[in-house]
């Protein structure tokens, strides 16, 4: 015989109301909370709390009892051990509908408590406030995270409140059910109990594991804030958002970003990091990969430049920018259909002639901070690997031919190397005086990435002569080297490692072109 409960025993279980009568309220935060407690006291719910907590309830004018009446033990160690008692975890856990927990509970002068609301230590922003590690350790939060998983694991008896995001919510459901919840409603509430906890813990891992061999053995991670969106990559797909985006940008005008826009900007943040901190430079991407990139006296001609590469492509672009946009250069962007804009600031000036278009997106971006690593979903698991964040410079090139680039190709050779590495391999960029010429993009092969680049190149009118070219891995053969030289190409970057380095090396003698190496790989999948 079957001992689980018929289905309509159980639905009528489900839908039943079961009352609140006592309760544990112990929060670091108090804001959001005084509507929730005068309705408990309305409701004749016997209240019991701690400290801070304990004399803003009684400030409010609502009759509260001190834990430590009802264990009959202080608050000790400076207030590291406030609830952690059989009477307060017994009132929690013991189950209503076992006789045996009701017995010891009578015998052991255990009270039920029926709703436990906690807010943790603000353990997350002590560590973003950049405090001492005493003070990050005393924001562990122990009682409060024992007593929500006690709550939650008992959830069939007790109600659990575990973020201050949820006291209207809680509220609004007390006052509309006369202070009863349902098993399913206890249920839910658990979950995002667990939800909490579990999150709470994934940071003090990643605090307290830093540097040590324990973070290398495990990953974990915790994002909040999901933002659905419209669609995932395709309509087919379903997608969403999960981060602080307002922490890196401030939407100023413009509908929801898509799947695709949140992609496109990222690698357009990522590949205006490399310029951060030169003269104005920007840089216009289509599916990750930059159509158009360049430097200039002012945003102005950086963007017109930027356009000339490839204006086709430009359409419906991703566009950034690493200074102010000011009123002329809007007045040039607004001939253009794009999608997003990026920029460190607007003039007023600039912003109604932006703003022209309803559907466009204008983000305002502030100082970036990324993750230390990345990570990618793959077959039945996730792989992760460092940022790349390494960029060689003519301090890192080295030269391997009779001739030496000249100070203006050295320059063009770390401009090209910068848009290399943020695009996809295979890839050959070739640049000139602060300009992205054209880039041959995703290539299964290096001789046909750099075909692609010099036909793109040509196509919008660019002389190669005096051109240069980057290569993100090296190169096997000469070929590459001897169609650049061809072309009017007359220095070449690349990270070497081929065992026949020498061949390419001896085609630009051949030549007359300069090569360096720099001994730095950067693919891009």
């Amino acid at each position: 015989m079957s001992l689980a409960p018929a289905p309509a025993q159980e639905a009528a279980e489900t839908a039943a109301q079961q009352p609140i009568r006592a309760a544990l309220v112990s929060v670091y935060y108090k804001d959001r909370l005084e509507p929730l407690v005068r309705l408990l006291h309305e409701q004749g719910v016997k209240l019991y709390s701690t400290g801070g907590t304990l004399k803003f309830i009684q400030e409010l004018g609502a009759e509260v009892t001190a834990v430590e009446s009802l264990t009959g033990f202080p608050e000790v160690f400076g207030g590291r051990v406030k609830t952690l008692h059989p009477k307060v975890f017994g009132g929690i856990l013991h189950r209503r509908h076992e006789a045996g927990d009701l017995q010891e509970a009578e015998q052991h002068q255990i009270p039920p408590i029926d709703l436990v609301v906690v807010d943790l230590y603000p353990f997350e922003e002590t560590v973003a406030s950049g405090a001492a590690e005493d003070d990050v350790i005393e924001k562990i939060d122990i009682g409060g995270i024992s007593l929500l998983r006690a709550a939650a694991k008992n959830y069939r008896d007790v109600l659990v409140v575990s973020s201050r995001d949820q006291y209207a919510a809680v509220t609004e459901l007390l006052q509309a059910q006369n202070g009863a919840t349902t098993l399913e409603q206890r249920r839910h509430y658990a979950a995002a109990a667990f939800e909490q906890t579990s999150h709470y813990d994934t940071h003090i891992f990643g605090y307290l594991s830093q540097g040590t061999d324990v973070a290398g053995s495990t990953l974990k991670v915790s994002q909040r804030q999901a933002t659905p969106l419209r669609y995932g990559e395709n309509p087919h797909q379903q997608g969403a958002f999960y981060g602080d985006f307002a922490a890196l940008f401030d939407q100023l005008h413009g509908k929801q970003l898509s799947y695709n826009n949140l992609v496109d900007v990222d690698a357009a943040v990522l590949l205006m990091q490399e310029f951060q901190d030169g003269p104005a430079a920007c840089a216009i991407l289509k599916h990750t990969n930059a159509c158009g990139v360049a430097q200039a006296d002012t945003p102005h001609a950086a963007y017109l430049n930027a356009l000339a590469c490839d204006p086709i492509s430009a359409f419906g672009g991703v566009i950034i920018v690493n200074k102010e946009v000011d009123a002329a250069t809007a007045e040039e962007l607004n001939k253009l259909f794009f999608e997003v804009l990026i920029a460190p600031g607007f003039a007023a000036d600039a912003l109604p002639t932006l703003q022209s278009k309803k559907n466009r997106i204008l983000l305002r971006q502030k100082p970036v901070s990324f993750p230390q690593k990345q990570i990618k979903t793959l077959l039945n698991g996730i792989i992760e690997q460092d940022f790349d964040r390494a960029m060689e410079g003519r301090a890192e090139f080295r030269n391997v031919t009779a001739t030496a680039p000249t100070a203006a190709e050295t320059a063009a050779l770390e401009f090209a190397l910068k848009v290399c590495k943020h695009t996809k391999s295979n890839t050959i960029v070739l640049a000139r005086e602060g300009q992205l010429l054209a880039s041959g993009v995703g290539q299964t092969s290096r001789v046909d990435a750099l075909k692609q680049a010099i036909e793109k190149a040509r196509a919008f009118g660019f002389d190669l002569q005096g051109a240069v070219m980057a290569s993100d891995a090296f190169f096997p053969f000469p070929d590459c080297v001897e169609i650049a030289g061809e072309a009017g190409i007359r220095a070449v970057v690349q990270p070497g490692g081929s065992i026949k380095d020498h061949d390419s090396i001896d085609a630009c003698n051949r030549l007359g072109m300069a090569m360096v190496l720099t001994g730095v790989r950067h693919f891009k999948h």
